[in-house]
């Protein structure tokens, strides 16, 4: 395994102590690998979301049985 030297400034240490308390990581060896891969798959397209599964959900979502209105009046009233 290669070894990697990094001299970081004091903003890039405190951003990625951020990183690993909300992604859970206790080295930052593993950290920044994993931040490294997400940035190259958003980069590359890889991790873009396809929203096709989405296209009718509305249409398939069950309708209300018993209206809560009968007409836009009683809406209002």
């Amino acid at each position: 395994m290669a070894q990697l030297n990094l001299n970081v400034t004091p903003e890039f240490e405190r951003d990625l102590r951020e990183y690993m308390k909300r992604r859970g990581f206790t080295r930052k060896s593993d950290a920044l690998r994993r931040a490294l891969r997400e940035a190259v798959a958003r980069e590359s397209g890889a991790g873009e979301e396809d929203y096709r599964r989405w296209l009718g959900l509305g249409v398939r979502a069950p309708l209300r049985r018993k209206r809560r209105y009968l007409s836009e009046d009683d809406l209002w009233s």
